[in-house]
């Protein structure tokens, strides 16, 4: 017994030492972790553009010693690590998934509804759309006798609202159609409201926003399109005479913001009427650049991830389409990007059609209806868009 109590008390020293080794094993594993992601950070490529995520990424900022001092180049740094962090868009996705699995109903601002939707979550009740109201009609005194009208895209969640999760805060499309209605009316602007056709045509079946992304679909325009021309008594085009091409792989807005990367791809459509031929013609000016070009259709952007740039070529300042077969007539725009599928339609019923983005364009737009002798200005936004912008106040 004595020889055994002698043994046990031998070895004890030596189970201690094998333990408190193991103690630092923790922390020897953290060392080599952030070490190897260290490496991994310094010798991985870097990236000027995120496809996924529809940005281009920040780059190495400049290290003078004013910036150093202001302390914007440890800001730049910090966004620039994050930007460039290895295998970037995994964690992005893992963190997306990681919060659905908490119980989360999205991510990053982007609801992840049923059937593939993903859907911007509702904007803050604290926002800029009675400031946008007031200039719209502040705008109108500019116009003189020119009627203006003013057309909102009602939100994704208003009109999908079936395919929003269990949990969900509540839209407001409502309330700021009423409010817009009332407001407008008082200065004698009349408001397209496309809640009723919509709401309608959803019901039947129609897919009027993309799944990926906050835009309308092209159906989604055409049925905006067609209220338009209900408002200023002018023949749409028949559905019929527009041909329809199909394109997959589309991965929009709301798609690169959510980071839920294994939702399914959706389809973009273009309809184009064969019969306008070599009769378009379509402007673009960017301050002294000015480039024309033969079509309505950029079919460079279908290679890309976010297709919606088909449409006259995405966000520019100054886009002006004109249609020499078309009736005679002039409408000016005040846009934000929803107008991009619906202006081509607009182009069979105007002879020339200007388009005008007040986030890039800051001179006088009433300027432009004058010179232009305009019989119709509209202003086109999403209700979503209407309440963040910042931009529409400098209309003049």
């Amino acid at each position: 017994m004595e020889q055994s109590a002698n043994l046990y008390k031998a070895s004890e020293p030596k189970v201690n030492t094998e333990v408190g080794k193991l103690r630092f094993l923790p922390a020897a594993v953290f060392v080599v972790c952030v070490f190897g992601l260290a490496v991994w950070f310094l010798f991985s490529p870097k990236q000027d553009y995120s496809s996924s995520e529809k940005r281009y990424l920040q780059q190495f900022p400049d290290a003078s010693f004013s910036d150093i001092a202001s302390g914007k180049f440890g800001s730049e740094f910090e966004t620039y690590f994050a930007d460039q962090f290895p295998a970037r868009n995994m964690w992005v996705g893992f963190n997306s998934y990681y919060s659905l699995a908490q119980g989360n109903n999205g991510a990053n601002g982007v609801y992840n509804g049923r059937d593939g939707y993903l859907i911007n979550v509702p904007v803050s009740k604290d926002n800029n759309f009675l400031k946008n109201i007031s200039a719209i009609t502040d705008f109108k005194q500019n116009l003189g006798d020119t009627p203006l009208t003013v057309m909102l895209a009602p939100s994704t969640g208003y009109i999908c609202a079936d395919k929003l999760p269990l949990v969900h805060d509540a839209y407001e499309d409502d309330l700021l159609m009423n409010l817009a209605i009332k407001e407008l009316g008082s200065s004698g602007i009349p408001l397209v409201d496309l809640r009723g056709a919509f709401r309608e045509a959803y019901a039947q079946g129609t897919q009027l926003y993309y799944r990926t992304d906050h835009h309308w679909t092209t159906a989604g325009a055409y049925l905006a399109y067609t209220k338009l021309c209900e408002t200023y008594d002018k023949a749409p085009v028949d559905r019929e005479k527009l041909t329809t091409e199909i394109y997959p792989d589309f991965y929009g807005t709301t798609y690169s913001k959510s980071g839920f990367w294994m939702t399914k791809p959706d389809e973009v459509e273009v309809w184009s009427n064969p019969g306008n031929g070599d009769n378009i013609k379509v402007t673009i000016t960017e301050g002294t650049d000015v480039k024309e070009y033969n079509t309505l259709y950029f079919y460079n952007h279908l290679d890309e991830d976010d297709k919606y740039p088909v449409f006259l070529d995405g966000n520019h300042a100054l886009t002006t389409i004109e249609n020499s077969s078309a009736d005679r007539g002039t409408i000016v725009v005040v846009k934000d990007s929803f107008s991009h599928s619906l202006a081509p339609f607009l182009a069979e019923n105007y002879r020339k059609v200007i388009l005008v983005d007040m986030r890039y364009y800051k001179q006088s737009v009433s300027e432009i209806v004058k010179n232009e002798e305009a019989e119709q200005v509209l202003v086109l936004y999403g209700i979503d868009n209407l309440s963040t912008d910042t931009d529409l106040v400098w209309v003049s």
